[in-house]
């Protein structure tokens, strides 16, 4: 592992120009034959969500934001790893990483970053202080795109572990959803005497037995979840997952397409009452199509479903985390799993909340209550 570098992001006027130059001149189909989100994102709201990207939004305004944090690159097994490292003032905080999925990337937790490095300025207490690591996974964002296979969630789990030792974290805790969420799972099932305890906020177990024989109300919602995806809700997994590099030529060359690819999953897993701009702002909503788009990234970050999706999601009892485990599940995310599947394959949980509200993006769509649950499960651990 290389030395730590300092980074700033830092992206030329040339490509926002090009950017703008490919949505104004952008070919569109033609129209959805229904009324709703059902055949994907409505023709009339995307040229106009497209036409204010190009007119109105500015991501220099991001940028400058997030360049107020402190940005690194180390390598690990010769890729670059991009991470924020928010150290907190306070001296007894908790080292902790925290890993987005996809379509997600660190700008999905910009709103917890400062309130969970210093909670006395944000409702909180000493007590509940971390030190916050957050990664882009290898092949999003400004982290390095490999070149070869093996870059798996198990691989990546293993580096994020290299990542916190480096830098000087002997003893750490671990959280994500989706991709997170599995590279967090991994951590605890690898189990290497250095991360203390996990916290995810999308648990994956398959069924019980008793759910399936005798399914109770929790049983058959989750289900139902289950069935819906594969059937309405998966088709971008299977492209993902089986030919990348064939859908990341589309997507590398239109941000209309690259965009809507993204956007229609923020209406359909976020907890919006029916449109994605009710919970987050289109300004938000870009600046995390921004983090695929400036960094060419749609053929790289889609990589890690080829090589993991058919096995960090499948919920066997076989992958076991006996690591301490927290648990925060948001009523709109893709499955809700219930408390006695997670129970079969995470042994030790310590901390378990249902929430009323929140869907898959848990930190950009309700920050305060993650914030929350992040501090009542740190009461578990100390």
């Amino acid at each position: 592992m290389n030395s730590v570098r300092p980074f700033k992001l830092d992206i030329p006027e040339s490509e926002i120009d090009e950017l703008r130059s490919r949505l104004t001149s952008a070919r569109w189909p033609e129209s959805e034959t229904v009324e709703d989100w059902s055949q994907g994102v409505p023709l009339n709201y995307h040229r106009e969500f497209c036409d204010y990207w190009a007119n109105d939004y500015d991501w220099y305004r991001t940028q400058d934001r997030l360049n107020r944090y402190s940005q690194f690159k180390t390598q690990i097994e010769d890729l670059d790893i991009h991470f924020l490292h928010i150290r907190s003032s306070h001296d007894d905080a908790m080292p902790i990483i925290i890993t987005h999925g996809w379509p997600g990337s660190i700008i999905e937790f910009h709103k917890i970053l400062e309130p969970l490095a210093e909670p006395t300025r944000h409702g909180g207490s000493a007590r509940d202080a971390f030190h916050v690591i957050c990664p882009s996974l290898p092949g999003y964002g400004f982290s390095g795109k490999p070149v070869s296979t093996g870059w798996g969630v198990e691989k990546i789990a293993a580096a994020w572990d290299t990542l916190m030792l480096h830098i000087g974290y002997e003893s750490y805790l671990a959280q994500g959803g989706d991709w997170g969420s599995a590279v967090t799972t991994a951590i605890g099932m690898q189990n290497k005497g250095h991360c203390r305890a996990i916290h995810i906020n999308m648990p994956n177990a398959g069924a019980t037995k008793a759910a399936r024989e005798s399914p109770d109300a929790a049983d058959k919602a989750a289900i139902a979840g289950a069935m819906f995806y594969q059937q309405w809700d998966s088709g971008y997994s299977k492209q993902q997952s089986t030919r990348p590099q064939t859908l990341g030529y589309s997507l590398s060359d239109s941000p209309v397409g690259q965009s809507a690819w993204i956007l229609e999953k923020f209406y359909q897993w976020t907890d919006c009452n029916g449109h994605p701009e009710n919970i987050l702002s289109r300004d938000e909503i870009i600046d995390n199509i921004m983090f695929y788009w400036l960094t060419n990234s749609a053929a790289s970050s889609a990589r890690l479903y080829w090589e993991s999706f058919g096995t960090a999601f499948s919920g066997e009892a076989d992958n076991t985390v006996k690591l301490s485990t927290g648990v925060s599940s948001f009523p709109k995310e893709i499955v809700r799993t219930p408390r006695s599947w997670a129970e079969k394959r995470y042994t030790n949980i310590q901390y378990w909340n249902d929430l009323d509200q929140g869907g898959h993006f848990a930190a950009f769509e309700q920050p305060e209550l993650f914030i929350q649950e992040m501090r009542s499960w740190l009461k578990t651990i100390r």
